[in-house]
C-alpha cells in the first residue's frame, strides 16, 4: 500500500494541496458508477476541503434522471460532498487512516438550491464542524460557478475496515 503522502500534489505544508484521482482511489473504496469526486483540492488537514465533480452528459444516473432534462439527484450530490469529507479524513488521519472505512453516518438539513446540470462543474466545500472520538461533524456546500447549488450537515464514523 502506498504512503498516505504518495499522489498528492503542492506544497508540502496543508495549506492548498491537492488529491488526484489516482490517490483518491487508494483512499476511498468508491468506484464507478458511485465514485463522485474527481479530484480534491485545498485540503486543509483536520479542518476543510473543496472536492471537484465534473458533470458529463455520460453520468448513468442521468438516463432516468431525466431523459428529457437530466439533473444530477441531489442524493448523489450529498454523497459527492460524504466522499469530499472522507478523503479529507483519511488524509487528516494519515497512517493511523490505514485499514479503516469512513461510514456515512447521517444528514440533516439537506437544501437543494438549484439544479445540477451535465456540464456543470460541481465544487463540494467541505469544513470540519467537530470531531468526537471516531465521528466526525461536516458542514458542506456544493457551488456551480460560485452559486450556492446545495447544501447539508451530516456525520460520518470511523471504523475498521
Amino acid at each position: 500500500m502506498s504512503s498516505v503522502t504518495d499522489g498528492i500534489e503542492g506544497a508540502s505544508a496543508d495549506s492548498g494541496i491537492q488529491i488526484g484521482i489516482e490517490r483518491i482511489m487508494e483512499m476511498i473504496p468508491h468506484r464507478y458508477p458511485m465514485l463522485m469526486v474527481d479530484r480534491v483540492v485545498d485540503v486543509r488537514s483536520g479542518e476543510s476541503a473543496v472536492g471537484i465533480k465534473n458533470v458529463s452528459v455520460n453520468e448513468n444516473f442521468f438516463q432516468g434522471h431525466f431523459p428529457q432534462r437530466p439533473v444530477m439527484p441531489g442524493v448523489l450530490i450529498i454523497e459527492a460532498m460524504a466522499q469530499t469529507a472522507a478523503v479529507l479524513v483519511v488524509h487528516t488521519m494519515g497512517k493511523d487512516a490505514e485499514g479503516k472505512l469512513v461510514y456515512f453516518m447521517s444528514v440533516e438539513g439537506a437544501r437543494f438550491r438549484k439544479p445540477v446540470v451535465p456540464g456543470d462543474r460541481l465544487e463540494l466545500h467541505v469544513t470540519k464542524d467537530r470531531s468526537r472520538g471516531n465521528v466526525w461533524k461536516f458542514k458542506a456546500e456544493g457551488r456551480v460557478n460560485g452559486t450556492l447549488v446545495a447544501e447539508a450537515t451530516y456525520a460520518a464514523m470511523i471504523l475498521d475496515n
